[in-house]
């Protein structure tokens, strides 16, 4: 089965080795017919303590590594100043 892919922006690095990715998803609502924004935080692997508060980043799912990790930072794009 393949492992799945998300984009997200870091929201916390304050952890080691751990950043905390915000995860935003949008669907039509069904009855009211209109965009709804909702998001979900992940907790992912950051090996080198590389990401950066605000920054994009891709997070793929991987084996669990704590109570709360399971997903891992597979990278980055540019960091927001």
């Amino acid at each position: 089965m393949p492992r799945r892919v998300m984009e997200g922006v870091v929201v916390s690095t304050k952890q080691d080795k751990t950043a905390i990715v915000r995860v935003e998803r949008r669907f039509l609502h069904p009855l009211l017919k209109k965009t709804v924004r909702r998001s979900k935080r992940y907790h992912a692997h950051d090996e080198n303590n590389t990401a950066v508060e605000g920054q994009t980043v891709s997070i793929i799912e991987c084996a669990p590594r704590s109570k709360l990790k399971r997903w891992e930072l597979v990278s980055a794009e540019g960091a927001k100043s």
